[in-house]
């Protein structure tokens, strides 16, 4: 049986006699378009809105600094290419490296070419679950966007 409840921020504290306490989101104060329970979206803007707008930006980036660019995509093909590890598990790892890092387009990049060079849902996953066991609850934060982005691509 729940002692009390206790308005922290955007969370409620639960306590029961003798228990430690649980903190949960408050269903209450809420924050608008982010799931606290139901099918609602997890974050408030769309990862392939935020993907869309990557790519539009990366090809400004082109006009603007082409010879970069095209150091930057030479580097990227050497490296990504098929050697003693495919291209699918190259990506997938960068895809891990970005999620530690904290990179959003990167993450969001590294994501996209990991799924067009074959990797499943599984795969994703599994790799996840390898962010967090080195980064712990950042890592399941940042995973978050995989997952919506999995999700918006109707892959879960």
């Amino acid at each position: 049986m729940i002692h009390a409840v206790k308005q922290l921020f955007r969370y409620e504290v639960l306590t029961y006699k003798g228990k430690s306490p649980i903190f949960r989101p408050s269903v209450k104060d809420a924050i608008p378009n982010r799931r606290v329970y139901g099918k609602e979206s997890v974050m408030s803007e769309s990862q392939m809105d935020l993907n869309n707008n990557r790519l539009k930006q990366l090809g400004k980036f082109a006009e603007l600094l082409p010879n970069v660019l095209k150091q930057v995509r030479d580097q990227a093909n050497e490296v990504y290419k098929d050697g003693v590890l495919d291209s699918k598990v190259k990506r997938l790892m960068a895809m891990a490296i970005a999620l530690g890092a904290g990179c959003r387009n990167c993450v969001l990049g590294q994501t996209m070419y990991a799924l067009e060079k074959g990797a499943t849902k599984e795969e994703i996953l599994e790799t996840l679950g390898v962010v967090v066991s080195i980064r712990g609850t950042t890592g399941v934060a940042e995973s978050l966007r995989v997952i919506q982005l999995l999700e918006e691509l109707g892959k879960l």
